[in-house]
């Protein structure tokens, strides 16, 4: 069996008028992201992660941007479409270790749950997901609240 490694990245604006939604949880704010689907900024880096793995291309090829059946989609949904892409070339997920980036809010009492929507969308033990969170120390665009990214880093087993 080999192991292969895939990185993931994501940023997206906050914007009044938005939900935030990260890990699959709705999280009070008074901002969400702006995005074509829900903009879930960590589910987006962990699915390039999972693809970047198998060498299957990034999210924009398989749920483009310009395509309005991924309107406001939940990127759960999306996260179990790309698991899936994943089973039909030959590969399954190792684990995912991910780190949300933002000032604000604070994300450490959602955790937990994002890691079960993450380990449920792909059909693995919660024990093989990995979240984070850190803040900039008010620092660029996540410091200054103007957005919030994700980091993600997924091994897969082919």
């Amino acid at each position: 069996m080999g192991i292969r490694i895939g990185t993931g990245y994501d940023v997206h604006i906050l914007k009044e008028g938005r939900k935030l939604i990260i890990g699959g949880v709705e999280i009070p704010y008074e901002k969400g992201l702006l995005g074509h689907s829900d903009a879930d900024v960590l589910t987006h880096a962990v699915m390039d992660s999972m693809l970047g793995a198998a060498a299957l291309g990034d999210i924009g090829r398989h749920f483009p941007d310009n395509d309005d059946s991924f309107k406001n989609i939940c990127s759960i949904t999306l996260l179990k479409k790309t698991s899936e892409i994943l089973k039909e070339n030959g590969f399954s997920v190792n684990n995912i270790d991910a780190t949300i980036v933002a000032q604000r809010p604070k994300m450490a009492p959602y955790i937990e749950k994002m890691r079960k929507n993450i380990a449920d969308a792909i059909n693995t033990d919660i024990k093989n997901i990995s979240i984070k969170a850190t803040t900039t120390e008010g620092l660029g665009f996540e410091g200054e609240g103007k957005g919030i990214s994700a980091q993600a880093v997924c091994t897969v087993l082919q």
